[in-house]
């Protein structure tokens, strides 16, 4: 009896090309996305979702449009999976970032974030797209499916929150290429209610584990 969780990233922008922090600026996919959305929604859709949960940006919701397309599953929008707010820094490559905000940059890959100007913090994101996505389970029964379609920063900070992995271990995980997901399973709901990692920054379907690692 397993439930499980996939947490879809948007297909790719002229920003993402760019290398551009997007944030909450509401850019939208560009061809090789469209592509990218198609595709990966053709692979999921074989999980028969029951919900498709999706950021209102038109990156993520155009993406969860392909796989409501395929499954006949409609999609609701959540403003809480919205990418994280970077304030200042959107707009900006990864050398600009550096530039314009040293101190603050230095300080958050040193683990010892403080708050860019009009951004939100990693751990303020990650709480609100745990608790959107504890709020969806309340209705998932078993041998069921949810997709969740959200950003690559929300994401990656919002599973490791959800799981319950200390903050200073967040940067042990790497961002979600285009159009990857992460996949979460409820092994056995009736005698444990853990959640286990079992696909990170996947392409491929997940497929059961054969080994004696219970």
């Amino acid at each position: 009896m397993t439930r499980r969780v996939v947490l879809w990233r948007h297909g790719r922008t002229e920003w993402n090309v760019a290398g551009r922090v997007q944030g909450q600026t509401d850019t939208a996919l560009d061809e090789v996305g469209v592509r990218q959305a198609a595709a990966a929604a053709a692979r999921l859709a074989s999980l028969r979702p029951v919900r498709i949960l999706s950021s209102d940006l038109q990156r993520a919701r155009h993406t969860a449009e392909e796989l409501s397309r395929l499954t006949g599953v409609p999609v609701e929008l959540d403003e809480r999976l919205r990418e994280m707010n970077f304030g200042e820094r959107e707009g900006l490559t990864w050398k600009e970032s550096w530039e314009r905000f040293p101190d603050l940059m230095k300080a958050m890959l040193e683990d010892r974030e403080e708050r860019f100007p009009g951004a939100e913090l990693h751990a303020e994101a990650g709480a609100r797209l745990s608790a959107a996505v504890t709020e969806a389970l309340e209705t998932l029964e078993d041998e069921q499916t949810l997709v969740v379609v959200a950003h690559g920063a929300v994401l990656r900070v919002g599973v490791c929150t959800f799981l319950g992995f200390p903050e200073a271990t967040w940067r042990t995980f790497a961002g979600l290429s285009n159009c990857s997901w992460i996949a979460l399973e409820q092994i056995s709901p009736e005698h444990d209610t853990r959640w286990r990692l079992t696909e990170w920054n996947a392409g491929t379907l997940p497929e059961p584990v054969m080994s004696d690692d219970g």
